[in-house]
């Protein structure tokens, strides 16, 4: 399996773009993908229940995409909130590198992919959008969440999908009872195998 390790930084074999055509944001748009990525070949299910299922981001301020890949979480946003400022964190310098191409294809001058260092610590989010790398593993997972989840800004919500037989029922109570009492943490939704899991930070 092309994918099996796009959890990595750097994949192995060649970073060769292919063309890659998607509906985002109720449109046809024709961008580029690549092997050694998450879902080369299209949006994946729980990205695309992710997608149909939640609320507008947020119309302004800045909005975050966990684990990006070649970028359908955070094309979407930027397409649905082009006054907003899009952050797209991704380990893997493929995904970095087509998430950014594939704004350019699109025109959006919204979107910013990086490493998770490349993002500044000290900007809160208004919105975040994720399909979590579950397969990372327990400990890597719980330590990317608790990196980011704590800077939703006030009144902010974190949407995430995550698979039932993956853990979503187990990781909704962590989320509990590991955010301190300015978090609730919810199931907004079950659609097919996925849940949909909400984050809100209190508003003041």
């Amino acid at each position: 399996m092309e994918s099996a390790h796009y959890f990595s930084a750097s994949p192995a074999g060649p970073f060769t773009r292919k063309p890659l055509t998607v509906e985002l944001a109720g449109e046809t748009r024709k961008l580029q993908t690549s092997s050694g990525i998450f879902s080369p070949d299209g949006i994946d299910k729980g990205t695309a229940i992710l997608l149909a299922e939640v609320p507008a981001p947020a119309p302004q301020g800045n909005l975050l995409d966990i684990g990006c890949g070649w970028g359908p979480i955070a094309l979407t946003m930027a397409l649905r909130a082009p006054h907003a400022q899009v952050y797209a964190v991704d380990v893997n310098e493929r995904c970095i590198a087509l998430t950014n191409g594939n704004a350019e294809l699109l025109g959006l001058n919204n979107v910013a992919a990086s490493t998770p260092e490349g993002v500044d610590p000290d900007i809160r989010f208004d919105t975040i959008w994720s399909n979590p790398p579950i397969r990372i593993g327990k400990d890597d997972l719980h330590s990317l969440l608790l990196l980011w989840l704590p800077r939703l800004a006030p009144g902010g919500s974190a949407w995430l999908v995550v698979q039932k037989n993956l853990g979503s029922d187990s990781l909704q109570r962590w989320l509990a009872e590991v955010l301190d009492d300015t978090f609730t943490v919810s199931r907004e939704s079950t659609s097919k195998s996925f849940r949909i899991l909400r984050v809100r930070k209190a508003s003041r």
